[in-house]
Parts: structure tokens; C-alpha cells; sequence
């Protein structure tokens, strides 16, 4: 029989465990938090120095049961939550409800190898309380703002809606973003560039014109880039200048969270929300070959570039066996975190380089491998050395006008033997030297135009929360998850673009809390919570100093907040249920069609995108509807009619895809 009850939060995790154990320890899990703030209602006794009122949740009874029957003959009770705060205050939950008469011990570990998971046992702490009153404080604020402004916006738009304390910041991000882009005006520019040959080796190359008049070149329409190509073309083209640069280019630091989910999206087209899911898989381990069950990347919620001697160390050998011993620098490579990093963790690496990705690649799914593969090179790389490059310019004068022509030689390919980049390779310049005369081709004029910021993608949202402070790691993919499946962002493409009713509950919760939903204050009260946790600052304090100036703000916002519910536009066309007018209202996904007269005639429609439907004979029009998948356009006509688009069709009559329902 098993001595100690050790307690996971995952299945996934607690079969990895069991394996490295052995059978003095039962492993269990509790399937995340157990005990937590209620699912309705506040849960917050706020006249009370915000005392939480915590609760077992409904669906969890069963696994608090067993958990409980499981402690009863055992003396020890080790808790391997996970090692953040989140999993710091589920493992102070349960010490609560299973520690009276035991041993309870905390152990954390951030790579679930037999070696990891053995010292940790070794070196068990104490709950960190610290930890867990900055997880409190945290799920206290968001409660609070949630459950005061939500309601706000069931009043006066639609019920079913949500605000939050960070999502909604993110949200503004989008929006303000999408009206940036509206706003933007074109401006009209040109360019001019001549395909040239060289002299002696009479190899072809291309230069920009980059001056005129030791100005910097700007044309603006196309009379200028006719009147300069006429008069260069009367010119010679002579080498008036060769520079050769060496540089250095350093590796990557390895990856943290942010840092991972931009890439992924980047590389491999996963959303933040799939990153983690598959990153959770390689963490709590997966079958690997005779070895059996073990994690393959240390802890996937981390701010720190640090990773640890022993990593590096196994590095340094791998790649010296690989690639020779000019790969590796004379010193380990240093990489500094961001400001706000909290470097609890080390950055996320594989928990052993010899477990290559083509190697384990039949005990990987697709997304798996794909991850790991990643993953992998970034880690190996960032213990590489530098690649050293050769860059050469060549300035070309034609007459008053100057062209310039740059070309790039790899002279050591360093960390880019593992990790290489289209945008790094090799571009070469033929054999130029000063006073060359160079014979012209052809001048070639091209037409542009100043392009608006672009919309924010999941990376690149990802990208400006991080470097802003908004949010945490472990927060930024339900972020976007909670913003999209709210209806308040839709994809197009890879991009994320705010619905019109995302548009309208920004300006309603800006205009009411302007200091609440800002991003400095959203970023200052994340470093808050950092002081808590570093025992700096109490956590009451930091609660009762934002709930005054909030609760104020919404006391004058019940009154004074804009009622879209309110905002009702008549149409001329007729109920066809009553016969009363129909009218557009705002709701949960945004406007709709209703009747004057409800709710006495429930009559309700989508507004159409005013185009017919394709299907031959069908006479419905396009809606725009939403899915788990995202946005489309569906038939009015559904389901006699199961056309369904991903954008509208062109209305020249241009063929679009068709999907089948």
C-alpha cells in the first residue's frame, strides 16, 4: 500500500509522476482548482476587507470526495501543482480541506523528468502564502469588475455580455488599432531602380535610387519618376564608392511564453489558445518509445530567459559532437529578461537536447512534433555562437542621383546551422570596385503607397500586451480566446478585427471608466500584484486602494452610461409575423432585426450583408453567422439552402468557394 498521496493538478501529469514514484506514492489528480469562488453571484464580501467566499465547486464534489478518501490513511500528502501562483493557491485549497492530522508538503518542479521529479521529493517547501494572497488579489479584482460592469452592459445593450479587467484593455487595443487604420490617408510615392551589369564579370544586379542632390530621393507621382528617369537615363553609371562590413549576428534568447506564441502563430498558423494546449502535452509527458512516459519541455508559463547550468552544459556537448567546437562560444550565452519578468522559471526548452525531434517524431502528433520541433532548434541555437556576415554597399553616382546596391555573404553560419531564416540568406553583389563604369539596363519606376498600421494579429497582440504589462503569461491566450468567442473580435484571415458590437462596448466602458480600463493603470496594478507576491505590499490594500475610485465610477455610470437598448432604428418593412413595423436593436452579438411589438411577437432576424445568395434558385440572402471556427456567411435559406462562404462573393460575379454545411 502507498505511503504518501501526492496530489496534480492533470491525468496527463499524474501517469508521468506515478512512473518516476514508484509504489510508495499514490498519485492522484484534482483536475485543476477544486475549491474556488462561486460560479454566480460576487463571491466577494467586500465590506468585509474583501473576504473571498470560497466554495467546492458544483462539478468537482466527486473529485474532492475521492481526493479525501484517498488522504485517509496516509500521513504525508505531497502537493505538485504546478509551479505559478494559480497552482500555489489550488495546492493551499487543498491543504485546507485534506491537511488536518497530516504531513502536507509543497514540490515544485518545472521539467517532469525522473531526475526533476526525485530532487523536488528531496526538497519539499511550504505553501508559499505570498503566492497564493497575489493569485487572491488577482481573482478578487477580476471578480469585482466582471461581475459589476457586466451586468452594466446586460442594461444597456444586451444580457449575456462580459467585460473584464484586462480583456477589455486588450479589446481597446483592437479598437483603437481598427480606427487608426480608418483614419489613415494614402499618400502616393515612387520608386526608381535600375538593373545594372558589371563589368568584368558581367553578372546582373539591381540598384535603389536612394539620393538626388545628396537629398534623400522622395518622388511623389509619377510626372517626377518619368522627368528623373528621362534625365538618368543621359547619365553614366559609375562605382563611386565599395564598403565591406563584418558583423556579428547573435542567437535568440530561448523562449518564454509570449515569445512562443508569436512564433508558433508566425511559423506554424497556431493561435495562442493551441500553442498552450499542445505546450501542456509536451510538459506532462507522452510516451516515448522504451523510456515510457516523460515530460519534453520544461514549464510553459514563463516570463524568464534564464535556463539552468546543466542544460547548457548538455548543450555545449550535443553541439560540439554535432557541429564542432567552433559552434560553441567561449562562455555560456547570457540573455537579459524584460523589465516586468518575474523569472520564477526558467525559459521553455526541451528537458534534454539528445531527444532530437526527427528522432521522436513517431511518438509526436503533427502538432506536437511541429511544437517540440520549434521549441528545440530555438533552445540549441540560443547556446550557439554568433554567425559572422559580410555585408557590401556599393554607391553608384548618375549624374546628381545616387543609387546604392547591397549584398550579404555568410562567412560563418554560427547558430544559423539550426536556425535559419529566409530573410537571412546570402545575397551577393557582383565584383565591383571604384570607378567602375557600369552598363544600364533598364530604370525601373514603381508606383506605392504609405500603408495604414496593420490590424493586430494574435502575435502581434500577444507582442503589445507583453511589452505593455498587461497581463500575465498564463493569461494571454484566454484573452483572446474570451474576446473572440464573445463575439467582440472576429478573424479575417490572420488578422483580428473588432465587431461593430466590440466597437460599442469599448466606447461605452472608456467613456464610463476611463482610468479602470487605460493600459498604464492596467500595467501598474499588474506590478502590484508583483509586490504582493514579493511580500512588499498587503493584498487587502492594493484592493480597498482600486475599489474606491471603481466604485465610484460605477455608481455615475448606472446613470449616466449610453442605453444602446435604447437606440432603436424603425424600418419601413413589416413584421411577417404581426404585421407591426420591424426595427433594428442591439443585443448580445450585436444589432438585429426584431418586432416593434415585442414581446408579444418574438419575431427575430440577422441583419443581411445585402447579398443574394449564389445557389441557383435559392433567392435567400448572405447573414453573417459565427461559429467555434469563426466568422462566415451562411443562406438565410438554411437548411434548405446549406451555402456557406468564408467572405462574400464578389459582386461582378467573380466564382467563390462553396463549402458544404
Amino acid at each position: 500500500m502507498a505511503k504518501a498521496l501526492v496530489i496534480v493538478e492533470s491525468p496527463a501529469k499524474s501517469k508521468t509522476l506515478e512512473k518516476f514514484l514508484g509504489k510508495d506514492y499514490e498519485v492522484e489528480a484534482s483536475m485543476g482548482h477544486v475549491i474556488d469562488l462561486p460560479r454566480t453571484g460576487m463571491g466577494v464580501d467586500i465590506e468585509n476587507n474583501f473576504t473571498p467566499k470560497y466554495s467546492v465547486l458544483p462539478d468537482k464534489k466527486k473529485t474532492l470526495a475521492k481526493l479525501k478518501k484517498d488522504s485517509k490513511d496516509k500521513k504525508d500528502i505531497y502537493l505538485a501543482t504546478d509551479p505559478d501562483r494559480e497552482g500555489e493557491a489550488i495546492s493551499w485549497h487543498l491543504a485546507g480541506e485534506l491537511g488536518k492530522g497530516k504531513n502536507v508538503y509543497r514540490v515544485e518542479f518545472h521539467e517532469i523528468t525522473k531526475d526533476a521529479v526525485q530532487e523536488a521529493f528531496k526538497h519539499p517547501r511550504e505553501i508559499q502564502i505570498n503566492l497564493v494572497n497575489a493569485q487572491q488579489a488577482r481573482r478578487i479584482l477580476d471578480r469585482v469588475v466582471g461581475y459589476s460592469v457586466s451586468p452594466l452592459l446586460w442594461k444597456k445593450v444586451g444580457r449575456g455580455l462580459s467585460a473584464g479587467r484586462v480583456q477589455s484593455v486588450a479589446l481597446r487595443l483592437i479598437v483603437e488599432r481598427e480606427r487608426e487604420i480608418r483614419a489613415f490617408k494614402p499618400e502616393e510615392y515612387w520608386s526608381v531602380e535600375a538593373d545594372l551589369i558589371a563589368p568584368r564579370d558581367k553578372k546582373k544586379f539591381r540598384a535603389n535610387l536612394e539620393k538626388i542632390d545628396n537629398a534623400k530621393a522622395e518622388i511623389k507621382n509619377k510626372d517626377q519618376a518619368d522627368s528623373a528617369i528621362k534625365e538618368i537615363e543621359k547619365e553614366k553609371f559609375i562605382v563611386s564608392q565599395v564598403k565591406d562590413t563584418k558583423k556579428k549576428k547573435y542567437p535568440y534568447a530561448p523562449f518564454t511564453t509570449s515569445k512562443l506564441q508569436q512564433a508558433a502563430f508566425n511559423k506554424l498558423h497556431f493561435s495562442a489558445y493551441k500553442t498552450m494546449m499542445v505546450a501542456q502535452a509536451l510538459y506532462e509527458g507522452l510516451e516515448v518509445g522504451e523510456e515510457g512516459r516523460v515530460g519534453l519541455i520544461t514549464y510553459m508559463r514563463t516570463d524568464s530567459v534564464k535556463v539552468s547550468k546543466e542544460s547548457q552544459e548538455q548543450a555545449k556537448k550535443y553541439i560540439t559532437k554535432k557541429f564542432g567546437k567552433d559552434y560553441v562560444p567561449s562562455q555560456f550565452n547570457v540573455y537579459k529578461s524584460k523589465k516586468r519578468a518575474q523569472e520564477a522559471h526558467e525559459a521553455i526548452r526541451p528537458t534534454s537536447v539528445l531527444k532530437e525531434p526527427q528522432a521522436i517524431k513517431e511518438y509526436l502528433d503533427e502538432n506536437q512534433f511541429k511544437l517540440y520541433d520549434l521549441i528545440w532548434k530555438e533552445f540549441v541555437a540560443s547556446q550557439m555562437s554568433p554567425a559572422e556576415l559580410k555585408t557590401t554597399s556599393a554607391d553608384i553616382n548618375s549624374g546628381k542621383y545616387l543609387f546604392r546596391a547591397s549584398g550579404t555573404t555568410v562567412l560563418f553560419d554560427g547558430f544559423m546551422k539550426v536556425y535559419f531564416e529566409e530573410k537571412e540568406e546570402e545575397t551577393l553583389l557582383p565584383d565591383l570596385q571604384v570607378n567602375d563604369e557600369l552598363k544600364l539596363i533598364e530604370l525601373i519606376p514603381g508606383q506605392h503607397f504609405t500603408k495604414p498600421p496593420a490590424r493586430y494579429t494574435e502575435a502581434s497582440l500577444v507582442k503589445v500586451l507583453e511589452e505593455k504589462g498587461i497581463g500575465r503569461p498564463s493569461t494571454y491566450a484566454p484573452i483572446i480566446y474570451t474576446i473572440t468567442v464573445r463575439n467582440y473580435v472576429k478573424r479575417e484571415g490572420s488578422s483580428l478585427a473588432p465587431t461593430e458590437l466590440g466597437e460599442a462596448v469599448t466606447d461605452l466602458i472608456v467613456a464610463s471608466f476611463p482610468k479602470i480600463f487605460d493600459v498604464e493603470f492596467t500595467a501598474a496594478m499588474e506590478d502590484e500584484l508583483d509586490l504582493i507576491e514579493e511580500g512588499k505590499i498587503e493584498w487587502v490594500t492594493v484592493l480597498k486602494d482600486f475599489y474606491k475610485p471603481f466604485s465610484e465610477a460605477l455608481e455615475n455610470a448606472k446613470v449616466e452610461m449610453k442605453s444602446l437598448k435604447k437606440e432603436v432604428e424603425t424600418l419601413e418593412e413589416k413584421c411577417p409575423e404581426c404585421g407591426k413595423n420591424l426595427v433594428i436593436k442591439w443585443g448580445r452579438s450585436g444589432k438585429f432585426i426584431s418586432c416593434s411589438d415585442f414581446p408579444k411577437c418574438r419575431y427575430a432576424r440577422s441583419i443581411t450583408s445585402g447579398v443574394k445568395c449564389p445557389q441557383e434558385g435559392c433567392g435567400g440572402e448572405l447573414v453573417s453567422r459565427r461559429s467555434k471556427r469563426g466568422f462566415f456567411y451562411g443562406c438565410t435559406n438554411y437548411p434548405k439552402c446549406r451555402y456557406i462562404t468564408k467572405r462574400l462573393p464578389n459582386p461582378e460575379g467573380e466564382k467563390d468557394s462553396k463549402e458544404a454545411a
